[in-house]
């Protein structure tokens, strides 16, 4: 007899959720146990990690991954990291486990108030009927997450997967195809507004397409910023037509933006901020556009001119259509090596960053989390790949470590470096279990400083003083050891450039993870 689970199986193959990350509860282990040899399960010791991990391993493959959850404890635990997944858009498939179907009536003991727990961060929450509408339930799932870019989640009764499934039509299409261009015809109010444009710019997102983007602005000539607080880096930050990232304050980028008179944002909304500033976005005069393949910020972006599709098929045709122009004189980007610290001198994080981008490689998967260094981040070690930059868009912490573990599962070819605050290590600390006991060789280097050092910045400018204490005494290099994860402490110059010597030349072959754990000082210079 077929069941529910077999069917299962087989749309998971199709889809290639052959990977499973999850930490096992009760209500899952009828589907876990006894898996077929093709199925991989990959344990993590936290929720947020899970979805971490499959966050890491669906950017690393371009395509869904699969996490499997325990009821209301499990996804309620990784409800921060399915919103991090939809901000980064980033398709998972996630199977939330739920009690017996015979009882739930009943509420019994782990019966999970599961619909809305999760709030709108899933893209789609498929609930099936009965039991042989699972497999296509997770079919769904996989096309919902790959339409949308995001999280879709399917909750399934423990009773399900013995259920029989014979003769059953699977209630989702084997294949989704989806148009991506757009005409010429369409596409000549936006070639008209960049050819007569004075001085035209462009905002590179984490939807951009690298190639096309590249050959648009050459094109163009013109000055690529970067987008603030975004998951990907949108543009070779080492072309010389890269301007840096744009302000994420309304006056600042007023100020980054005066003097071009047509913006062009790609793969990017128009515009996020983080601090209220009144007044416009851009100056009087100057005209936005946008292209992007994401209905919502599509529809939320004040912007006078929309294209709704892929921005790789879009640029690509532009490059083609518009008149060639001669460079222009891309805006100075802030520079500034940092000098070593005289002998006795603390670590900064320019340090720490300028070291370390002096010996990475070309193809780095650098993973980002530090809010307090990340402007350093940004000046000091520019993204050379699509992949030289990956964050969390949503702003939580908890993301760098699990996805770096991900990451490199996905890329066992690649080296994979984390750079994370102490602070942020501590949400995701757990993932560095599933990095020891599977060998995934990344680096994780740890900016610590014992403290919020954003949160206190912003506390003093508020005239007060933090009513937090700094966590001086915990000692990540301890708790990476106590999770089977290598570690080594530096805590002067000669010790960080004698371990990025020792480390980083052979980063890509490393079949086990490290976690340096660099002692460094709060930047007095740094404004958030």
């Amino acid at each position: 007899m077929t069941t529910v689970r077999d069917a299962a199986f087989e749309v998971m193959r199709r889809h290639g959720l052959t990977t499973i990350f999850g930490n096992p509860g009760s209500t899952e282990v009828s589907l876990l146990t006894r898996l077929p040899d093709d199925l991989r399960f990959v344990l993590a010791l936290h929720e947020g990690s899970v979805v971490g991990m499959a966050t890491g391993w669906a950017i690393g493959h371009e395509a869904p991954a699969l996490a499997v959850l325990h009821t209301t404890a499990g996804l309620g635990n990784a409800v921060a990291a399915i919103a991090t997944a939809r901000s980064n858009r980033v398709p998972l498939v996630i199977l939330v486990g739920q009690q017996d179907r015979r009882h739930l009536a009943l509420e019994p003991f782990l019966a999970g108030r599961l619909s809305g727990l999760a709030g709108d961060y899933p893209v789609w929450v498929g609930r099936p009927e009965r039991a042989q509408d699972v497999p296509g339930a997770l079919a769904r799932a996989c096309h919902e997450a790959t339409t949308f870019r995001g999280p879709a989640l399917v909750v399934v009764p423990m009773d399900d997967w013995e259920a029989p499934f014979e003769g059953e039509v699977l209630a989702a299409p084997v294949r989704v195809l989806r148009p991506v261009a757009v005409t010429d015809s369409e596409l000549r109010p936006l070639v008209e507004l960049l050819a007569g444009a004075r001085s035209a710019a462009i905002v590179a997102g984490a939807g951009a397409d690298w190639d096309s983007l590249v050959a648009l602005a050459e094109r163009l000539g013109c000055p690529v910023f970067q987008e603030p607080f975004g998951s990907r880096a949108g543009f070779p930050q080492d072309h010389p037509l890269y301007a840096g990232v744009l302000p994420a304050d309304r006056t600042r980028l007023r100020a980054a933006l005066a003097g071009h008179d047509v913006v062009l944002a790609v793969g990017a909304p128009v515009f996020r901020q983080y601090a209220y500033a009144p007044g416009p976005l851009v100056p009087p005069g100057t005209s936005v556009a946008l292209v992007t393949d994401d209905p919502a910020e599509a529809h939320r972006s004040p912007a006078d001119l929309a294209y709704l599709a892929a921005p790789s098929a879009v640029c690509a045709r532009l490059a083609a259509l518009v008149p060639e122009r001669p460079e222009a004189a891309t805006p100075a980007r802030p520079s500034g090596v940092p000098a070593a610290p005289a002998e006795g001198r603390p670590l900064r994080a320019a340090h720490v960053l300028h070291e370390l981008a002096a010996r990475l490689p070309h193809d780095i998967v650098l993973v980002e989390e530090t809010p307090s260094s990340r402007p350093d981040l940004h000046r000091l070690v520019p993204a050379r790949t699509p992949l030289g930059f990956v964050a969390a868009a949503m702003g939580g912490l908890g993301f760098a470590v699990p996805a770096a573990v991900g990451l490199r599962m996905a890329l066992p070819g690649r080296p994979v470096v984390a750079v994370v605050g102490d602070g942020a290590a501590l949400y995701g600390v757990q993932a560095l279990w599933s990095a020891a006991h599977y060998r995934v060789g990344a680096l994780f280097v740890v900016l610590a400083n014992g403290r919020y050092a954003i949160l206190d910045r912003l506390a003093e400018q508020q005239g007060t003083k933090a009513p937090w204490p700094p966590f001086t005494e915990v000692d990540m290099g301890g708790l990476a050891r106590s999770l089977g994860c290598p570690a080594r402490r530096v805590d002067s110059y000669e010790e960080l450039t004698a371990a990025l010597d020792d480390v980083l030349p052979t980063l890509a072959a490393r079949e086990e993870p490290l976690l340096l754990e660099v002692t460094v000082t709060v930047d007095p210079d740094y404004q958030p």
